[in-house]
């Protein structure tokens, strides 16, 4: 039998045990799967392990050593079928595929794509040919019996001693063979029948889906998933107990396994896996990603014998699981657990309580300049703690990316005592310092209003100015709109003056123009006229030369005086 045929796998008899397909010596895996053959076990992370052991390889002794055992080929079922029928024939024995030829007018049906099974005297007879095939002659059904139709590609077959098993892609088939060594097979199949005993498909297992999560407890990571096939056996006293015979792994990426066979230890990277060897067990899962917890520690006494509970932050990562497994710890957080403990404690037994009572926050990354007279258990943890647990958890294939005192609790009454004292103090200096910050917010709140009335005086000089030269401007303006009204004003009286004047040069020139003396008369009387017109019918005209002028003066009196006594006698 061709090994390639079997998949990912090589079967094992005689105590060995399928193995995983980093040691698979199948040619093809080779060629298609080359990482997965090197002659170094040195994982992703350059894993300095043991040497290539040989507790995973698979034993010399194959399936292709078994009579009647025909692997399916490109040719599918029907082929194979045919084949183990002539080494059934070669070695003189009843052959199993069934001479009857079929009709298309009455009988049993056996359609395309489907193989009939006959019972006949207790062994097996398969129709291979599509068709209908009839019950007369009664001769053609003596001693045999119909047993119905199977498909092709069904993954399972077992009737009398013949065993077909076709697993498809993720699929992988765990078989007891009649001498119940276990083997698995993926991507093919095969066909066998069994002389003495049989070939039992214990589990069909889908290796992407497996059942059973693994999950790191400490971190919650997802480890990945496994499966364990059982086989059932049957006791003296008759009874059946169940054994497991095969183990599926399915590790995701960034992940890893490590196997153990006695004292010897190999790492299984990530991948789909499977392990039928008893003598190899799982000795754990591990994650090669970055882990972070806050973890806890015992009480720690000072100097002074105060008793201390810290809450210490961790951050590392797994680079060589098999160092770890090598010093017997399960996970990297015992490994580290127990270090930071011991490191602690030898600090802190150094350490006066009121050295620590005073630091709230402790870290790697709350660094000061040395001048705090309360801080040597922040620089002891960052010179001494930092440096020792880096050393110590390289030993066991760890980097300790980040370690830091998020919280501390003081115990015990001297502790509660001392407490108190500092309780107090801090109250004072927080007193202290609000009194301070009160005055703080004083001053700058009167400093505040002092600019604000800086900028209100700016503001309102500048509005006075604002207004002052704007009375300026509409003082000016105003002046010369009456100079200029004046000397619009005075222009126009200026040239009325001049047209009057004109104009009675005129008229005088036109008046010492006329010659007639009637003509003259009449604009004497017009003249009058005028006059009585404009100082009115009752205005008496006094001449001003001469004799009349004494007359003028003579009525102006008279008519005075009586114009006042007829006033008096009102």
């Amino acid at each position: 039998m061709d090994s390639t045929s079997l998949g990912d796998n090589t079967t094992v008899v005689n105590g060995g045990g399928s193995i995983a397909p980093k040691d698979l010596s199948n040619d093809r895996l080779h060629d298609d799967f080359p990482q997965k053959h090197s002659t170094s076990r040195k994982g992703r992370h350059d894993l300095d392990a043991v040497e290539e052991s040989t507790f995973l390889k698979p034993e010399d002794y194959t399936l292709a050593d078994r009579p009647f055992f025909v692997n399916i080929g490109k040719d599918g079922l029907i082929a194979a079928l045919q084949k183990l029928d002539v080494q059934l024939k070669n070695d003189g024995r009843t052959h199993i595929l069934s001479r009857k030829r079929p009709t298309d007018w009455i009988g049993r049906e056996v359609t395309p794509g489907q193989i009939g099974l006959i019972s006949h005297g207790g062994l097996p007879k398969i129709l291979t040919r599509p068709g209908r095939y009839p019950g007369m002659p009664l001769r053609n059904w003596w001693a045999r019996t119909w047993h119905g139709t199977k498909g092709l590609s069904d993954t399972v077959i077992q009737f009398h001693g013949l065993t077909v098993i076709q697993v498809s892609q993720n699929q992988a088939a765990v078989v007891s063979d009649p001498q119940n060594h276990i083997f698995v097979v993926m991507n093919s199949g095969f066909v066998s029948y069994s002389i003495e005993g049989t070939f039992n498909v214990l589990s069909i297992v889908d290796q992407t889906h497996l059942p059973n999560k693994i999950i790191d407890k400490i971190t919650g990571v997802v480890l990945g998933w496994t499966h364990e096939v059982t086989m059932k056996s049957a006791l003296g006293d008759g009874h059946q107990k169940e054994y497991v015979v095969a183990l599926f792994l399915n590790i995701p990426a960034n992940n890893c396994a490590i196997l153990q066979k006695g004292n010897d230890l190999e790492l299984l990277p990530a991948g789909q896996h499977y392990i039928t060897n008893p003598n190899v067990t799982l000795r754990g899962l591990y994650t090669l990603g970055e882990n972070q917890l806050e973890m806890p520690t015992k009480d720690i006494f000072t100097r002074d014998q105060v008793p201390v509970a810290l809450t210490i932050y961790l951050k590392w990562q797994l680079v060589e699981p098999l160092k770890l497994a090598t010093h017997g710890y399960n996970t990297p957080y015992d490994a580290l657990r127990d270090k930071t403990q011991s490191i602690l404690t030898q600090i802190v037994a150094h350490l006066d309580y009121s050295s620590m009572v005073k630091q709230r926050s402790l870290g790697p990354d709350n660094v000061d300049d040395g001048t705090d007279a309360f801080s040597p258990f922040l620089d002891a943890l960052r010179t001494r703690a930092m440096d020792d647990l880096q050393n110590a958890a390289l030993e066991y294939g760890i980097v300790l990316k980040d370690l830091a005192v998020i919280d501390r609790q003081f115990k015990g009454e001297i502790a509660l005592t001392m407490d108190k004292l500092t309780t107090r103090a801090l109250q004072a200096q927080v007193e202290a310092a609000n009194v301070d910050r009160e005055n703080s917010n004083k001053i700058k709140q009167e400093e505040g209003a002092l600019a604000v009335a800086r900028i209100k005086a700016q503001s309102q000089n500048t509005k006075s100015d604002a207004e002052a030269y704007s009375i300026v401007a509409a003082a000016k303006a105003e002046a010369q709109r009456l100079q200029i009204e004046a000397q619009a004003q005075a222009a126009a009286t200026r040239l009325a003056a001049e047209a009057d004047a004109e104009a009675t040069r005129i008229k005088a020139l036109a008046d010492a123009g006329v010659t007639d003396a009637f003509a003259r008369e009449m604009e004497l009387r017009r003249i009058d006229v005028q006059r009585v017109r404009a100082f009115g019918n009752r205005t008496v005209f006094v001449p001003t030369e001469g004799v009349a002028a004494q007359m003028g003066s003579t009525m102006a009196a008279g008519m005075a005086a009586s114009m006042g006594a007829e006033k008096h006698a009102k």
